[in-house]
């Protein structure tokens, strides 16, 4: 096992949908791991309150131990959407990652054959919307998940935030069929932005969740680990628990020949300079 891994994207609970681990149960396998961190994500509400008690409790029961939880906030219609001041509060509160509109967001409405969501471009361009959340997110030092946008809107929004200063900026799952993006775009908003990508253990399709992993190894030959974070997000009650699927991943990796130096450079370094930790710095 990689020792201090970072994981920037797990579903625990409590939340509106069932998950495999409270964030209680999760905290006691980062700490059997030997992890350093996981970003605790739902699409409803935010987490760093949730973080912080579960981190008090860490520190009395495992005072040894560096693992912590990371809040997050996602703009969903429970967030108010694009709400400046329910994202100032959260970053006060010591959330590390913003993310997008994901299951509100107009591409996820347009893909579930609905009308409606969160618009996010609009005739090529971001939304003037959207310019105080980057400004907010860049003032606060905090990381943009472009959350459930499409390709195309990846890049105008990516732009955007650019030109607003956001230093910290993930794609999250490009590989993800509701965002869609090919290997040759992966490759391209790396090489105009710089940003990094975020792939996951596995993928929502229907009523099953698919593996990722594969893919994920074309990806990381094509384009580098320079510029891929490794997440799960699981925590459905259908997938694995997270050190399972933490260490299935990491298994696959070594015999697809991924070398060790990468697999710490995208479980560690790359996750640990977007939540600003020293050792990384």
């Amino acid at each position: 096992m990689i020792q201090g891994i970072i994981d920037l994207h797990y579903h625990s609970g409590p939340d509106v949908k069932p998950r495999k681990l409270n964030d209680l149960e999760l905290m006691e396998q980062g700490v059997a791991l030997g992890a350093r961190g996981v970003v605790i994500k739902t699409h409803f509400s935010p987490t760093a309150g949730r973080a912080a008690l579960v981190n008090q409790i860490k520190k009395e029961k495992y005072p040894e131990s560096e693992f912590e939880l990371f809040g997050s906030v996602a703009l969903n219609r429970s967030m108010g959407g694009l709400n400046p001041y329910a994202l100032e509060t959260e970053l006060k509160m010591g959330a590390k990652v913003v993310w997008l509109p994901t299951v509100d967001s107009e591409n996820e409405f347009q893909k579930m054959g609905k009308s409606g969501g969160i618009r996010l471009v609009e005739n090529g361009r971001a939304v003037p919307e959207l310019i105080p959340i980057f400004e907010l997110i860049r003032d606060y030092d905090a990381c943009l998940q472009t959350g459930h946008v499409n390709a195309e809107e990846c890049f105008p929004i990516v732009e955007a935030a650019r030109n607003a200063g956001v230093q910290k900026i993930v794609v999250t799952h490009p590989e993800y069929h509701i965002v869609g993006m090919t290997l040759t775009q992966q490759k391209q908003i790396v090489r105009d932005y710089g940003v990094y990508l975020e792939r996951e253990y596995a993928q929502p399709v229907g009523n099953r969740f698919v593996c990722n992993l594969p893919s994920n190894v074309e990806a990381i030959q094509a384009i580098g680990a320079d510029y891929i974070i490794l997440a799960t997000d699981s925590g459905q009650v259908n997938t694995p628990f997270w050190k399972d699927a933490v260490r299935e991943s990491i298994d696959y990796y070594r015999n697809a020949g991924i070398s060790e130096s990468d697999l710490r450079a995208m479980l560690v370094t790359n996750p640990g300079k977007i939540l600003g930790l020293d050792f990384v710095k």
